[in-house]
């Protein structure tokens, strides 16, 4: 009898565990291609990746490309042309990559990839791996371009936080919308002012604990440093409630 009761209970205290489980896991916000969790692993990954190209591939920008422009500027009026030109291999991969992510809403490329936004971090996370095996022999713009290349596929291929336009891999207007969203929350008391200002200030910070993790990871590992990078997208892309309808095929 006794053993009989021990077993019921231990029946029992397993379906309360199961219950517990399964209520933690269905509690857990999908991640989307649009969610604030997608937009504080890419923030993440952007700030991580300019860090490492300026740290380690010669003080060159791969996603910032305002950066590079003001870097090109400055230098061509100290007449440093030759430093200068570095700057504009990576401008044009960043174009290009703009190019390819709109080919990605191409109808035939979407039958072909219907799940656009797991296509986009596999593909960012497959070539950030390859850079990462590359020898020091390899040149640093070489480097720069390709992550340049697709740090632009990623930009511009998630774009929407929510339902706000936004910057992945680029402060600046993340940074405006914040300020906006701040006076909206505190001046007009608005509530979705407040919710706004809390999502673009986790996307901020989230993209300087990338470019601080980034340095230090790079100075201490290296090159290989980017796979750290590359496992976050991976990891991105393994968890994503992926849906067709939300990414890549929008106007």
């Amino acid at each position: 009898m006794e053993k009989r009761q021990d077993s019921d209970h231990k029946h029992i205290a397993r379906l309360y565990l199961r219950r517990y489980f399964y209520k933690g896991r269905t509690a857990l916000p999908k991640l989307t291609a649009e969610s604030v969790g997608l937009g504080i692993l890419l923030a993440l990954v952007g700030g991580f990746l300019d860090a490492y190209t300026y740290v380690s591939r010669d003080g060159v920008f791969a996603t910032s490309q305002t950066g590079n422009l003001v870097l090109l500027g400055v230098e061509m009026a100290h007449g440093q042309w030759h430093q200068g030109l570095r700057h504009i291999p990576p401008i044009v991969a960043f174009v290009l990559g703009v190019a390819v992510a709109e080919g990605l809403k191409h109808p035939h490329i979407i039958r072909t990839f219907p799940y656009p936004a797991r296509t986009v971090l596999l593909l960012e996370s497959i070539v950030l791996l390859l850079v990462g095996t590359w020898p020091v022999e390899v040149p640093n713009m070489i480097v720069t371009i390709t992550i340049a290349f697709v740090a632009s596929v990623q930009i511009s291929s998630f774009r929407t936080l929510v339902k706000w336009p936004y910057n992945s891999a680029m402060v600046t207007g993340n940074l405006r919308t914040a300020a906006e969203a701040a006076y909206t929350a505190i001046v007009m008391h608005d509530r979705k002012g407040f919710h706004q200002l809390l999502d673009f200030t986790l996307i901020i910070a989230s993209f300087l604990i990338g470019a601080l993790f980034g340095t230090l990871s790079t100075l201490h590992w290296g090159a290989k440093a980017i796979w750290i990078a590359s496992g976050i997208l991976l990891c991105a892309m393994l968890v994503l409630h992926s849906n067709p309808k939300t990414l890549l095929n929008k106007s």
